[in-house]
């Protein structure tokens, strides 16, 4: 996590969601620390980190959250879904059954997230491509059909990763422009106060924390 200094000038809360083993953990780490492990652990309730990124003349803090897939870790994730304002619904491209519950997962998160949350659907693993399940036209289709972005991404070897995540915080960032355009507030954005993690609560006005859109 950054200094207390450092500067930017809007937080946007991200989750990962998906079934455990699709690669969610790696997909993180790597946008946020260009590393990845091939031991990686399940991750036990929730994770998070963070990465600076400039969008059009705005810094943008993305804190992302990696939460468990396994359904004995889903009522402490639950909550963590307050305050996001975009999600990844990781699937792996080699197990048809992780892309099977994207429907479900998605429920999960339109019950306890804004209705106006922007959604990626990301089919990982492509480096293990000979043994695909999962038709990157059908996945797309899928996509399409229910108003989410769509991308296939490698941890591995970083294939579409950066655009991923790049693609859903512009989008992010986009829609809180035109929410700015509409209001009646100068230079004020409606924050989202639910946050646990605000790394700047006494700058709030300057460095708003987590934009509710």
């Amino acid at each position: 996590m950054g200094s207390a200094e450092e500067d930017y000038n809007f937080v946007f809360k991200v989750v990962l969601i998906g079934e455990s083993g699709v690669g969610k953990t790696n997909l993180l780490s790597r946008f946020t620390r260009n590393e990845f492990n091939h031991d990686s652990r399940t991750t036990i309730g929730v994770e998070f980190s963070t990465r600076t990124i400039l969008v059009g003349d705005a810094v943008v803090k993305a804190q992302i959250w990696d939460t468990a897939g396994l359904e004995r870790y889903r009522a402490i994730t639950s909550a963590y879904y307050r305050g996001a304002v975009g999600a990844l619904v990781v699937f792996d491209i080699t197990k048809h059954q992780t892309y099977d519950v994207v429907d479900r997962w998605l429920k999960e998160l339109y019950d306890h997230a804004e209705a106006s949350i922007v959604v990626m659907l990301v089919g990982n693993k492509t480096d293990l491509a000979q043994a695909r399940e999962v038709p990157m036209e059908e996945a797309k289709m899928f996509a399409d059909n229910n108003g989410l972005l769509f991308v296939e991404t490698s941890a591995l070897d970083s294939t579409n990763v950066e655009e991923a995540f790049e693609t859903i915080l512009k989008e992010i960032f986009y829609k809180v422009q035109k929410q700015k355009q509409r209001s009646t507030q100068s230079n004020t954005v409606s924050l989202a106060s639910e946050n646990p993690a605000s790394t700047a609560p006494a700058q709030a006005e300057r460095r708003p924390c987590c934009v509710a859109l």
